[in-house]
C-alpha cells in the first residue's frame, strides 16, 4: 500500500476500479462494503465523481486501503531542484530509517544545543499548523537527523531527558505531516519512534499526548474501537486530581475529545457526545482556548469536534446547529483547524443540497488553510467533487483544478 500512487486528477471511480482489480467484481464489492451496486456503477462509469465520507470509509474497509487511496490524495512534495535529495517525503523516510549505527558510518549531522533543538521543533510545528507542507518537507529531514544525534550524544548525561523530549517532538511533527500526505505506513513508524523517545524523557504529559497521536493514526486507519480504547487509557493515566496546571487540563481534555471523535467515527454517537460533554466540563476550567503540547483544546475545539461527530454520523442539521455555538467565530482555533471546521460545515451544507452556501465555505477554507493544506485533505476533495456533480460554475471548476479534482 505504501507504493500506491494514483495519477493526479484521476476520478474516484478510476481508483475504485483499479483497487478492486480482478479480486472483486462490482457486485462483490457492493456486498462486502454495504454500498449500493448502482452507486458503484455510477462512480466507475463517471456519472458521479463524489459520495459521502461515510461511504468512502465503507469502501476503504472492503478494499483494505485508506480513504486517501480512493480519493487519490497520497502524494509527494516535489523539490524545487529535481536533483535535490535532501528534501521531500523520500528524504523524510530516509532520515527516519537511518542505518548509520548499523553500518558504522559517521553521522553527517553533529548534535546541536538544546536551544537550537527547541527552535527547530517550534519552527516545524509552526509550519505544520499553518499547513506549509512544502516547508516541512524541506526542514524535517535535517531536523530529524540533528535531534537524533543530539539525543544520542546526551546518553548518560542530565541532558538526556530534554534531548529525548525534543527528539520525540520533531518525530511527532514528521508523523503528523506524513499522515496528511497520505503516507500512513511511514507515519506509523515515526509516531512509534516518537513515543519511544518520549519514554526516555521526564514529561508524562508529553508521553500521554503521543499516545493520543498514536490513537489518531489508528482512527485514520479505520481502527476506531482500538483508537478509543488507547486514548481513554492515556487519559485515565493523567486524570487530574485537585488543582493542576492548565497544561494538564488541556492535555486531558484533548484526549477526551480524541476519544469522542473516534467513537463518532465508530458510529457510537451517544458515547461520542458523552465524551465531548465531559471534555466541555474540562474546558470550562480553562481561561479560554489553549495550545499546550500541540493540543489545541478549549471551548472552540469542543464545538469543532462535536460538529465533526455529527458530520461523520450524517446528522447534518445537528452539525450546523452545533457549529453555531462556535465562540468568537472560531478565532480560538489554529489556522488549519479553522479551515477544517469550515470544511465540516461545507460538507453538511452540500449533503443538504445548499450548494451555493457550501461553495462559499469551501472557498474560504482554501484561503484560510492554504492551497497546500487543501490539496491534501480527503474531505476537501470529496466535497468539491460532490459540488461539481451539482454545480459547474467557473469559480468551482477553477478550485477543483487547483486541488486535482476532475468533474
Amino acid at each position: 500500500m505504501d507504493d500506491y500512487e494514483p495519477e493526479p486528477g484521476r476520478r474516484i471511480g478510476d481508483n475504485i476500479r483499479e483497487l478492486r482489480g480482478k479480486a472483486l467484481t462490482r457486485q462483490e464489492l457492493a456486498d462486502k462494503s454495504g454500498v449500493s451496486f448502482e452507486l458503484l456503477k455510477q462512480l466507475e462509469q463517471h456519472k458521479r465523481n463524489s459520495t459521502s465520507l461515510a461511504t468512502l470509509r465503507k469502501l476503504a474497509g472492503a478494499l483494505d486501503c485508506d480513504v486517501s487511496d480512493i480519493m487519490g490524495k497520497r502524494s509527494g512534495l516535489p523539490n524545487a531542484k529535481a536533483t535535490d535529495e535532501s528534501t521531500g517525503v523520500i528524504a523524510i523516510r530516509r532520515a527516519l530509517t537511518s542505518v548509520g549505527q548499523l553500518t558504522g558510518t559517521a553521522d553527517e549531522h553533529p548534535p546541536v544545543s538544546l536551544g537550537e533543538a527547541r527552535r527547530a521543533v517550534t519552527y516545524a510545528w509552526g509550519s505544520y499548523w499553518a499547513g506549509r507542507y512544502e516547508k516541512l518537507a524541506a526542514i524535517l529531514p535535517a531536523s530529524i537527523a540533528d535531534l537524533r544525534s543530539t539525543q544520542q550524544a546526551a546518553q548518560g548525561s542530565p541532558d538526556l531527558a530534554p534531548a529525548s523530549e525534543m527528539n520525540a517532538r520533531i518525530l511527532w511533527a514528521a508523523a503528523c505531516t506524513l499522515v496528511h500526505l497520505g503516507h500512513t505506513d511511514t507515519a506509523w513508524m515515526a509516531i512509534q519512534d516518537a513515543h519511544k523517545s518520549a519514554q526516555q524523557g521526564n514529561d508524562p504529559l508529553l508521553e500521554a499526548t503521543l499516545r493520543g497521536s498514536i490513537g489518531w493514526q489508528l482512527l485514520v486507519q479505520g481502527r476506531h474501537e482500538e483508537s478509543t480504547a488507547l486514548v481513554l487509557n492515556a487519559a485515565k493515566d493523567i486524570q487530574p486530581v485537585g488543582n493542576v496546571p492548565d497544561a494538564h487540563l488541556s492535555v486531558y481534555g484533548s484526549l477526551l475529545l480524541q476519544a469522542a471523535t473516534a467513537s463518532g467515527r465508530d458510529q457510537k454517537i451517544s458515547l461520542a457526545l458523552d465524551l465531548a460533554e465531559e471534555a466541555q466540563s474540562v474546558a470550562t476550567r480553562l481561561p479560554g482556548d489553549t495550545k499546550d503540547y500541540e493540543c489545541n483544546f478549549g471551548p472552540s475545539q469542543v464545538v469543532m469536534q462535536v460538529t465533526d461527530i455529527h458530520v461523520s454520523s450524517e446528522n447534518y442539521a445537528d452539525a450546523l446547529a452545533a457549529a453555531k455555538l462556535m465562540p468568537l467565530g472560531g478565532t480560538g482555533l489554529t489556522q488549519v483547524s479553522q479551515a477544517r471546521h469550515l470544511l465540516d460545515r461545507a460538507a453538511a451544507l452540500t449533503r443538504m443540497g445548499r450548494y451555493d452556501d457550501a461553495f462559499k465555505l469551501v472557498a474560504t477554507a482554501e484561503k484560510v488553510g492554504g492551497d497546500q493544506w487543501a490539496r491534501h485533505q480527503s474531505l476537501f476533495r470529496s466535497v468539491v467533487a460532490e459540488l461539481l456533480d451539482n454545480d459547474r460554475t467557473s469559480g468551482l471548476r477553477e478550485l477543483a483544478s487547483r486541488v486535482g479534482v476532475r468533474g
